[in-house]
């Protein structure tokens, strides 16, 4: 009886309020989708920077140059690697808004996700990269290959596909962590369940409602992901299988 009372009330607040659960259902993917691209847009350069070849007849001023360019992705990876995102989204928002140049929400909440994606895929296609045949590398240089030639024809290409499973991953990762934005206002699925819960007082229903909504869309994407790794040959095992993760 308790069971049928309990699933009458999710049902009861799925009906009355779902199209503000799917609205920040929405917000939700967007969020994810877009840091996503534009976290692996950012890590591309940024590995590129990180990786890049020193060459010992270069003007020393170059050089230095890099060892700086090394220095910024390094730290950059290290601080948004070793801080919550959670603090940084309020960093970001508040610290933007006290200095005086006024961002919405949204924008904050997609910058934030962005940047922190960018920091873990810097580090995933490094490692793919060196996991390549550094013969490849060193063929192409010796051909009059530049160092972004190189990357963006050769070693990119091959790293971007042995590492699908990871981004996926990362994609995963980032469905359920624009969580953490509520705290800046974002309107995302959690943001929109706190506004069902507080005007109902019903929040272990609103809050177990939104978790099932978070399981299926996390099976779900889960489910093409694999499909899409089978398509390009990788094995579909590789995802959620993270000790991050704990899926197996």
């Amino acid at each position: 009886m308790a069971l049928l009372t309990s699933f009458a009330g999710l049902w009861d607040l799925w009906t009355r309020f779902h199209p503000l659960l799917l609205s920040g259902l929405r917000i939700t993917l967007f969020l994810a989708f877009a840091g996503t691209a534009l976290g692996l847009t950012l890590a591309l350069i940024l590995v590129t920077l990180k990786e890049q070849h020193l060459y010992q007849d270069e003007p020393r001023a170059m050089r230095g140059f890099k060892h700086l360019l090394r220095l910024f992705v390094t730290a950059y990876v290290g601080f948004f690697r070793g801080t919550p995102m959670l603090v940084q989204a309020m960093v970001f928002y508040y610290g933007l808004n006290e200095a005086g140049f006024r961002i919405s929400f949204l924008p904050a909440g997609l910058i934030v996700v962005s940047l922190n994606t960018a920091a873990y895929l810097t580090e995933v296609l490094r490692s793919g990269l060196n996991g390549l045949d550094v013969g490849q590398k060193e063929a192409a240089l010796s051909l009059g290959f530049s160092d972004r030639t190189t990357y963006r024809l050769i070693l990119l290409p091959q790293a971007l596909k042995n590492m699908i499973p990871a981004i996926g991953n990362e994609l995963i990762v980032n469905i359920k962590d624009t969580a953490v934005l509520s705290v800046i206002g974002v309107g995302e699925l959690f943001f929109m369940a706190r506004s069902v819960a507080g005007a109902t007082f019903r929040f272990t229903e609103a809050f177990i409602l939104v978790s099932l909504m978070y399981l299926i869309t996390v099976i779900l994407i889960a489910w093409g992901l694999k499909r899409l790794s089978l398509w390009l040959g990788q094995n579909p095992k590789a995802l959620l299988s993270s000790e991050s993760e704990g899926w197996v």
